[in-house]
């Protein structure tokens, strides 16, 4: 069985880490799995008011999050939920379509997206959750 690792980005994160106890990432033999990452600044947890500026960080946080659990960042994602509380926002669904294609020019992984009545921390609007795998070096 392969061995679990956590991660845990500087920041923000470090609090829900302490305060919720859970960690931003696991490593799990040849995966990486996030959880759930809002757009919340990462050094200081305030959300955007916009939500496409919302939206543009929580991928950028997903980022971070991979990339700090050892991996490459989004071009070994393979998985994505994605939870909002607005589906129907086309504002909002530009701006996710815009993220998949600056973050993964070169594929297009498996996505599923959920409409919630609330998500975990006051304020936040979108969540994002992925699973990647982690590529040998060549």
């Amino acid at each position: 069985m392969s061995t679990l690792e956590y991660f845990t980005y500087d920041g923000f994160a470090e609090q829900l880490r302490d305060g919720f106890w859970y960690n931003q990432a696991v490593k799990i033999g040849d995966r990486i799995e996030c959880s759930g990452q809002g757009g919340w600044d990462p050094a200081t947890g305030k959300l955007p008011t916009s939500i496409t500026a919302e939206i543009d960080q929580a991928f950028s946080n997903v980022d971070l999050a991979l990339r700090t659990a050892g991996g490459q960042g989004w071009s070994q994602v393979y998985k994505i939920h994605i939870y909002m509380l607005d589906i129907k926002d086309e504002e909002a669904v530009k701006a996710l379509v815009r993220n998949m294609k600056k973050w993964m020019p070169n594929h297009k992984p498996i996505l599923t997206v959920v409409g919630v009545k609330d998500l975990a921390l006051e304020g936040m609007r979108i969540e994002v959750e992925v699973a990647a795998v982690i590529t040998p070096p060549a």
